[in-house]
């Protein structure tokens, strides 16, 4: 690796970096534990996936979605049952990459990954407001002060313009990093009071120690534990293969899901062992990396290595930096983001897909992201199949004492009732013959219609012939009955 490239990985690093701190602090109090169980978990996240993962340029960390979850667990239970959690949930991604089911992203529709994609843009977004609220002493949130608010709002905008045009006349600097400097540089110079990362919390602290989870190792533990691990491997790995898949469509280069699934799983297994809250990929900071320049490894080892330097030593200087800096950073990722084209096609796809996105957007927005994924697939699906049982039709040809039906379309759940209704047993003629060329049989449930049918001819006294199966349909339907006259396409 030449010496500019290792440059730019190295300082896209720290751009991620930078913007890891507030995000995993936050997911931290969101999930009622310690500010430094989120940073542990995003360095030791950040290096797994740079070392392990199958997606250079990627950027894991503690998650707001996983966080979410985990807060319910912490109230009622302890911290160390979230410990018991992580480590349980990192066994379960660590399996799903062992039978390799990350190709299972494949099954993911366009549609559905336009939602995603638009939805958490929207969450990024929003969730930059709360720091410009404060918690009055009846514990409701409202504005911070109109003059607080002014300052902060000048030096969001000092980093949008600095983060969105500095491209425009070099990019041999992040332009992100720039942003934040120059904010940073703005606030201290004309002695701006703000906020700044430390009024978060304190970020300051030492390497974490090995620690088995202190639960008791019991069945009522598992049953305590197992249900949040099932939810916690299913949204960090969904929400992870598809990041995965975005980066490699913006890189245009192909990438190793079930590597990436058991990078993940190995990151959550050591953060329960050393103090982490768990996470997945995060698409803020890895936009942020990619934009910044960020393709290799070293961008993610650097991400973890800066953080660790952050809690060990740069404390003082990082929790200097005024929350506005960050939040246009921010801002910027959430409008790179958001799929702009897809509102511009919306009135042009077809219906259901542009239902499919809405609904992806929406539920991800207002639940999570492994719901709204699960009822994209599910609704995709259901019209996929609708569409394709309305493709099934039948073409009847007549012959002195025989009649042919030729079969064109898919026979499958969807589509067994309507096709049933094509035939007459009562009417036809005795020999009568069902031609499969054009057709193709997809389940048990078009078996089951081709059974059902052969029998209302046989009580009729009239035999169906059935021809042009494929080898496998016909052995499945001679395993069924054996006495079905099935012919040959020569015949």
């Amino acid at each position: 690796m030449q010496w500019n490239e290792a440059r730019r990985e190295v300082l896209a690093g720290l751009t991620a970096a930078l913007s890891l701190v507030p995000e995993v602090v936050g997911f931290a109090l969101v999930a009622h534990v310690n500010p430094l169980a989120g940073l542990y978990a995003a360095f030791i996240l950040c290096l797994a996936a740079a070392i392990w993962g199958g997606r250079p340029g990627m950027i894991s960390g503690a998650a707001g979605s996983m966080a979410v979850v985990s807060a319910g667990l912490v109230v009622q239970h302890g911290v160390e049952y979230l410990f018991a959690t992580i480590l349980l949930t990192g066994l379960l991604q660590m399996l799903f990459a062992w039978f390799r089911l990350g190709k299972l992203i494949r099954m993911v529709p366009h549609s559905v990954m336009l939602g995603f994609v638009n939805g958490l843009a929207i969450i990024i977004a929003s969730a930059q407001l709360q720091h410009f609220h404060t918690h009055s002493a009846t514990g409701s949130e409202t504005w911070i002060a109109p003059a607080n608010l002014l300052k902060m709002l000048g030096l969001v905008a000092v980093t949008v313009l600095v983060t969105v045009l500095l491209p425009r006349v070099t990019k041999a600097f992040p332009s992100a990093l720039a942003g934040i400097l120059a904010a940073t540089a703005c606030a201290l110079v004309l002695g701006v009071h703000t906020r700044t990362v430390g009024d978060l919390a304190s970020i300051h602290g030492t390497l974490p120690h090995f620690h088995l989870p202190h639960v008791p190792y019991t069945l009522t533990t598992l049953r305590i534990i197992l249900p949040y691990a099932l939810v916690l491997a299913t949204i960090g790995l969904v929400e992870t293969l598809l990041t995965l898949n975005l980066v490699d469509e913006i890189t245009d280069t192909a990438s190793r899901p079930n590597r990436e699934s058991m990078a993940q799983g190995a990151g959550n297994l050591l953060c329960a062992f050393f103090g982490g809250i768990g996470g997945c990929a995060m698409i803020g900071q890895s936009m942020i990396n990619l934009n910044a320049g960020g393709r290799k490894r070293l961008s993610g080892i650097a991400a973890g290595c800066f953080l660790v330097a952050f809690i060990l030593f740069g404390s003082n200087l990082i929790e200097r930096i005024p929350l506005a800096a960050l939040v246009g950073v921010m801002f910027v990722v959430a409008a790179e983001t958001f799929n702009w084209k897809s509102l511009r096609n919306l009135l042009r796809i077809p219906r259901h897909d542009a239902m499919v996105m809405i609904v992806v957007t929406a539920v991800t927005v207002f639940t999570n992201l492994a719901i709204a994924v699960v009822a994209g697939i599910v609704i995709a699906a259901l019209v996929f199949a609708w569409d394709h049982a309305q493709q099934l039709q039948v073409e009847i040809l007549d012959l002195p004492g025989r009649r042919t039906y030729r079969l064109r379309g898919t026979l499958f759940f969807a589509s067994a009732t309507q096709f049933t209704r094509f035939f007459r047993p009562k009417e036809d003629p005795a020999e009568v013959y069902l031609d499969f060329d054009h057709a193709r049989i997809m389940d048990s449930s078009a078996l089951e219609a081709i059974e059902t049918l052969v029998g209302r001819y046989r009580d009729q006294g009239k035999l169906l012939h059935l021809r042009g199966l494929s080898e496998n349909c016909d052995e499945l339907l001679r395993r069924k009955d054996g006495t079905w006259p099935i012919l040959s396409a020569a015949d």
